[in-house]
């Protein structure tokens, strides 16, 4: 583990999501930065093609990613994909509501233990998950994906989001209607349409009235995973939960939690490079991501693969 020395030429690139959701936090972790490097270059992406953009052209400066957890794996991704990670050393100072990976790779939280972990940290070489898509995991991989705090596996939109078809109210009574002044009367619909309305409404009884009422969780799969060639679990066993993380020396921790029928089955782990997953149409969370549906996808364990600055001694 070799430490950073402290004067050295920075590419701070701020996420546009943590300027909208945390500006203070923001500007101290700038002015904590800009004051204790030798060089800082401020970066002000406003989406991900620029994200990419600035990232590709750094030069010589070390990238350090203000934002949350999304903007973390961007970073990584991009160089992974244009095959730079291996040169490139990064640093995190987390902002925004999708933190539970950076905190559990070691970045600490708050702004200006983070601006000082980048300034005055150690490199720590850290192991990734990297599937035949060329897609990377930084913490860890499940299947089913985990509900978010949509309730929805970090999914959101749909006709039940914010704006939606349960949002949509057309000049009823008393309010303010679509497009209508705040204190304005409101727009009186015609007859057919508060009909068509009512009968809409009678069509999607089932569906969630708020983005706050999740669907209800998907049923038990059947898939076969593989560990370094070797069926832990084939298809005639209905599995409730699949787990891959990356472990220590280069291996993953596969955990499969299967079907309890009657008294609580006992869940089956296994170590390995290789994790392979067969399924009809499954999909996985990754970090702050849902992926799929796919059929077949297997994940390679990448040694050291990602630099990571975190304070020195962890």
């Amino acid at each position: 583990m070799a430490t950073i020395a402290t004067p050295d030429q920075l590419l701070v690139i701020i996420d546009p999501v943590a300027r909208r959701t945390d500006g203070e936090s923001v500007r101290i972790a700038k002015d904590v930065l800009s004051a204790g490097a030798a060089s800082t270059k401020v970066c002000l992406p406003e989406g991900p093609e620029e994200f990419a953009r600035v990232l590709a052209r750094r030069g010589s400066r070390r990238p350090v990613v203000v934002g949350d957890d999304r903007a973390l794996v961007r970073a990584v991704s991009l160089l992974h994909r244009r095959r730079e990670l291996a040169e490139c050393v990064l640093s995190m100072v987390p902002v925004g509501g999708m933190l539970g990976v950076a905190h559990a790779l070691g970045v600490p939280t708050g702004a200006v233990a983070a601006a000082r972990a980048a300034l005055d940290g150690a490199e720590r070489r850290l192991d990734l998950l990297v599937d035949d898509s060329d897609g990377v995991v930084l913490g860890a991989l499940r299947i089913p994906p985990v509900p978010g705090k949509d309730g929805r596996g970090g999914m959101r939109g749909g006709i039940d989001a914010p704006g939606g078809l349960y949002d949509l109210e057309i000049g009823d009574e008393g309010g303010t209607g679509a497009g209508g002044g705040g204190g304005g009367e409101g727009v009186r619909p015609w007859p057919w349409l508060r009909t068509c309305q009512s009968f809409v409404r009678t069509l999607v009884p089932a569906l969630p009235s708020r983005p706050g009422s999740p669907p209800p969780p998907p049923g038990p799969a059947r898939l076969r995973v593989e560990v370094d060639g070797v069926t832990l679990v084939d298809l005639d066993q209905p599995v409730e939960a699949v787990s891959v993380t990356a472990d220590t020396a280069g291996t993953a921790m596969v955990r499969v939690r299967p079907l309890s029928v009657g008294a609580e089955a006992s869940p089956l782990e296994a170590r390995g490079r290789t994790v392979t997953v067969t399924g009809a149409d499954f999909r996985y969370g990754t970090d702050a991501t849902v992926a799929g549906p796919v059929r077949r996808r297997t994940w390679v364990v990448r040694e050291g693969a990602l630099g990571l600055v975190l304070p020195a001694g962890r």
